[in-house]
């Protein structure tokens, strides 16, 4: 298995995945959301403020995640919210997603990343790092269906001081739908 920092000429194979991962496990809408969602970041986003890791095991694109920035309007540290993730449905339950987390929070903290929040299973992201967090230690950008998947990590190894202020996602992701 081989973990790259990729997007550039993927993304068609990027956006498939995701949405045959999502559509097996949730359905063919939830796919379609999905999808959109992948799509709209690569086509709305600037470079600087996404980040695309992939895992390849030969040609095969075995999984991808996303981090895109979260801007905090009162607090100077860099922050990346990690979502979506997919692993290839044949691929799941051998611990591609999690090494692949491990390596995307490696390479944001390499490009100067302070913080990763993530929204969803805590007991997943967990294995990662992830904690969970209340809205008063980091406001979400939409407000949230499921505060109990609110979940960071620091990326230096010190406790998570509250970010200051209110949020604002990339425009792809801000959307209730996702939240």
């Amino acid at each position: 298995m081989e973990f790259l920092p990729e997007n550039r000429g993927h993304t068609s194979e990027i956006i498939s995945l995701f949405r045959a991962v999502f559509a097996a496990s949730e359905g063919d809408a939830e796919g379609d959301l999905i999808a959109g969602l992948v799509r709209d970041i690569f086509a709305k986003t600037p470079d600087e403020d996404f980040f695309v890791y992939s895992a390849r095991d030969g040609s095969a694109l075995a999984g991808c995640i996303i981090f895109s920035r979260l801007r905090y309007d009162q607090d100077s540290r860099t922050v990346f919210i990690l979502s979506p993730v997919a692993v290839a449905t044949a691929r799941q339950k051998q611990g591609i997603g999690q090494a692949l987390i491990k390596y995307g929070l490696s390479g944001i903290r390499e490009q100067g990343a302070d913080t990763a929040v993530t929204y969803g299973d805590p007991a997943y992201y967990g294995k990662a790092g992830f904690r969970q967090i209340t809205e008063a230690q980091a406001a979400a950008p939409v407000p949230l269906r499921f505060p109990e998947g609110w979940l960071a990590q620091p990326l230096s190894g010190a406790e998570l001081a509250p970010l200051r202020g209110p949020s604002s996602c990339i425009e792809a992701l801000n959307n209730p739908d996702y939240w």
